[in-house]
């Protein structure tokens, strides 16, 4: 697959470049977001050196760290090092023997450090003399979300405040899947992002199928033969520390229990005791944390837990309660089970895409409109009606309230005036100004390109996946 968007974190590596900087670089994200392709790309435009750590003995780890730099320095894997710290000197005087500044890659920097705890330390030396004298750029990253963080946020790591740049690669917005995988139409296109959503590896795989959303789903998901079909048991065990305790949590959240009490009845364990594991899965990306919109982060006691990655959330509602029929069935029983699932699961990722396009969808500006619009949430409240979508102007003078709604086929008239006269005719959250904007968000309507309807404002997909910052229009 070739490579796509990433041109705002290109941008930023290349200037380092252009204007000659020296130091450290650190990078990181959940794995299968693009690190490596990233890496190698902007290694491969400007003569750098990319290296890859793997899990091996310290000794062995230096042997090939030196084989692949002596591609840029000749002769500097004729040493045996007896460790990093002369290693890394001897680094430093070759490339500034030979006037070579980087950039410098070490990917998967945690297995470094798992083999050697002191190498941070080491880094820190180096970076702060030797690379700092050379006038060498260097690069690490890691899929260790936790430990690449901690390196770099944790005011008492040795790392903490070195970093020229500091970066966390994230999934690739929504639009992007289009010229993927070959859709034009913005409704398959949220189809598929429902289904793998930002994460380029799992485009490369879907690629070959082009667009037959439910034939890639089968081959490389739901067959126990395919790629990904053990896909969050691998992605766990690989995390740094592994999170393979973290299964079961994930295992109940998306069965339904969003609530850290429902959570805790469920595992019959005190729901004190899931604070922290449940933070990792947030720290990671996997889960996220949601409150009613206008509550305090801090102090909301009702606060809600579902699986963030659409891929994950897939998984775990499809593949993980029916792995025993899967592994004996044919494939029209697994197509059975994902037709009969997969309509909620498109819903629920249409309508998290929907809330994320709010600040910036122009079809949501008018001439009342001066303030730009504060990140979207959900409101829900007792028994009093939920919201879908709610937000106002960062002045506080406007409220925006809206419905999310997918459906397979365009969106009639009496359907969308159905919607209207309940949106209009239910009690708002009280914290909310009065002037009031309203909008309904569907995959398509079948009144063309309205703007209004009764009163409410209409929102397409296409605008939710249309974005003007990007070169081709579409973000989430």
């Amino acid at each position: 697959m070739k490579f796509i968007d990433r041109k705002n974190e290109m941008a930023r590596l290349d200037a380092l470049v252009a204007r000659h900087a020296t130091g450290l670089v650190v990078l990181w994200g959940r794995r299968r977001v693009g690190k490596t392709r990233l890496l190698t790309e902007w290694c491969h435009h400007n003569g750098g050196v990319y290296t890859v750590a793997d899990q091996s003995a310290e000794s062995v780890q230096r042997r090939y760290f030196a084989e692949a730099i002596a591609a840029r320095l000749p002769n500097f894997n004729e040493t045996e090092y007896p460790d990093w710290r002369t290693l890394l000197r001897r680094l430093a005087q070759d490339a500034r023997a030979a006037n070579w500044k980087g950039p410098l890659i070490l990917d998967e920097f945690p297995y470094l450090v798992a083999a050697s705890p002191t190498l941070p330390s080491i880094i820190q030396n180096w970076i702060d003399h030797e690379v700092s004298a050379g006038g060498l750029l260097v690069a690490i990253a890691g899929s260790s979300q936790r430990m690449m963080q901690g390196m770099i946020l944790d005011a008492n790591a040795p790392l903490y405040g070195r970093a020229l740049e500091a970066m966390e690669l994230r999934p690739l917005p929504a639009g992007w899947i289009g010229p993927a995988l070959g859709l034009a139409d913005p409704v398959e296109m949220v189809r598929a992002y429902a289904v793998w959503g930002g994460i380029p590896r799992y485009w490369e795989l879907a690629e070959p199928f082009h667009g037959d959303i439910d034939r890639s789903v089968d081959e490389l998901v739901l067959n126990p033969l395919g790629p990904l079909h053990r896909e969050p048991d691998r992605l766990l065990l690989e995390e740094m520390p592994p999170a393979a305790g973290l299964r079961p949590l994930l295992d109940v959240i998306g069965s339904g229990a969003h609530r850290l009490s429902e959570m805790a009845g469920r595992l019959n364990q005190p729901a004190t005791s899931l604070t922290r594991p449940v933070g990792r899965l947030v720290d990671l990306g996997l889960v996220r944390r949601e409150i009613p919109f206008g509550e305090s982060e801090k102090t909301s006691r009702r606060a809600l837990y579902r699986i963030n990655d659409p891929f994950f959330r897939l998984w775990f509602q499809v593949v993980a309660p029916h792995r025993a029929v899967f592994a004996g069935s044919a494939d029209v029983t697994r197509q059975a089970i994902w037709d009969r699932l997969k309509a909620g699961l498109i819903a629920e990722v249409w309508e998290v895409l929907c809330r994320a396009a709010v600040p910036r969808l122009q079809t949501l500006s008018n001439s009342d409109v001066s303030s730009p619009w504060l990140p979207a949430g959900r409101w829900w409240r007792g028994s009093d009606p939920e919201w879908d979508v709610v937000t106002c102007t960062a002045d506080r003078r406007m409220a925006l309230v809206g419905e999310v709604k997918w459906s397979a086929k365009p969106m009639e008239e009496t359907e969308l005036e159905k919607i209207a006269r309940i949106m209009l005719g239910r009690p708002l959250p009280a914290h909310l100004p009065r002037q009031t904007q309203y909008a309904v968000f569907v995959p398509k309507s079948a009144l063309g390109k309205p703007v209004t309807h009764s009163g409410v404002r209409i929102v397409e997909a296409d605008a939710i996946l249309r974005d003007p910052s990007t070169s081709l229009g579409m973000t989430y």
